[in-house]
């Protein structure tokens, strides 16, 4: 029986949900606003399949990638709407071209996020970009496991520990599933993001209709200084408009975010990362790729390809996209998805007190991450002592 006694030793893929020959296992959301398993004991039979399936409990060993890459999807167009180089939206055209199905995060009608699948460009496209707090699964392992025994072709996309909980869940190889996991920052709260949805939307208006979300358009000021943009109709009737912005670095939201002050408590110690997952294939975008290949570096984003098996690489032949060799050695120090221990921010207990509290968030994030202008100046220079050493 599954029974969460230390809140970082759940990374909330929900295989242990969808395992359960009893139905006796549903989620909860915490005081922190991420969902946890809770067990039924008057139903349950003590079969252990969720403790099998759990990637806490029964992470896989490592394997290494056999090939990394730098790519871009030779659609600009797909490029500038898409993360990581537009890997996804080209994997995902080569799946339904197959008339395979592919699982992947979408905002739903509360614009949180959650898993579904889609057999048609038109489901597809609003899996497209990232998408910065944790998804609800769902059903979703055991929808692709109807696919996959029914023999149609799967693509399967999410944070390493839903793949290393997908793979748990199915048991066995299946060889038309094509799993792609992203190379994880973290997964922040769904409880925060809902508040802030809320305090960021009410502010210019008292009931906004939502109509897009980009947690990172490049439209405003290019991939490297990407901007958060939530828009709408300030009301009924109205034409759309921007309803909240704020570039990389500006922004409470992102700033919280990128300073890891609500990610899952599983995320500062993740055991999913790095090859745990046996993806075929994992995705991100190739931060650094103005220092190591310039020429190849452009403002509508690069994506980074590493390739652990056969099937990935024959994947990636055939789509169409323009690559460049790398090496794990060179990329590994210029993207923080790679590190599996991240130090919980000392302001991480503050700020679920004034959440819990219902302050403000933004005013919460801004004074737990205010840096005195001393020791940003201090930074500063030791970022020019730093660039000048390796000229």
């Amino acid at each position: 029986m599954i029974h969460i006694t230390e809140k970082q030793t759940c990374c909330g893929c929900a295989a242990c949900v969808q395992c359960c020959p009893k139905q006796c296992i549903t989620l909860e959301e915490d005081r922190e606003g991420f969902l946890y398993p809770h067990v039924d004991p008057d139903t349950c039979i003590d079969c252990h399949l969720c403790e099998k399936v759990c990637p806490c409990l029964n992470p896989p060993e490592k394997i290494a990638p056999t090939a990394v890459l730098a790519a871009k999807n030779r659609d600009e167009e797909e490029r500038m709407e898409s993360s990581s180089g537009g890997l996804f939206i080209a994997l995902a055209k080569h799946t339904l071209a197959r008339g395979g199905v592919v699982f992947g995060a979408v905002f739903d009608e509360h614009w949180e996020v959650k898993h579904t699948c889609a057999d048609t460009i038109a489901g597809v496209l609003p899996m497209m970009g990232s998408k910065y707090l944790q998804s609800r699964i769902g059903n979703s392992f055991r929808e692709a496991e109807k696919f996959l025994k029914a023999g149609r072709d799967v693509l399967f996309v999410g944070t390493p520990c839903q793949i290393t909980g997908l793979h748990n869940f199915l048991r066995k190889d299946y060889p038309n599933l094509l799993s792609v996991d992203i190379l994880c920052h973290g997964v922040p709260s769904p409880g925060v993001w809902r508040r802030y949805l809320l305090e960021s939307t009410r502010r210019e208006a008292k009931s906004p209709i939502l109509t897009r979300i980009k947690f990172r358009s490049k439209r405003e000021y290019g991939w490297s200084n990407y901007c958060f943009v939530i828009s709408g109709q300030p009301a009924p009737g109205k034409d759309e408009t921007v309803l909240h912005s704020g570039r990389r670095g500006k922004d409470a939201y992102l700033r919280g975010f990128l300073s890891n002050l609500y990610l899952r408590p599983s995320c500062y110690h993740c055991l999913c990362k790095n090859g745990v997952s046996h993806s075929d294939l994992t995705i991100a975008d190739f931060w650094g790729i103005n220092r190591l290949m310039p020429d190849f570096h452009d403002e509508k984003g690069v994506g980074l390809v590493l390739i652990s098996s056969e099937k990935g690489q024959q994947t990636i032949d055939s789509l169409p996209l323009e690559t460049r060799p790398s090496s794990l050695d060179k990329v590994r120090p210029l993207n923080g998805g790679f590190r599996e221990e991240v130090k919980i921010p000392p302001q991480r207990d503050l700020f679920y007190q004034a959440f819990q509290e219902g302050k403000p968030l933004q005013e919460t994030i801004g004074r737990l991450l205010h840096v005195p202008l001393y020791r940003r100046i201090s930074r500063k220079i030791k970022q020019i002592i730093r660039k000048r050493s390796k000229h």
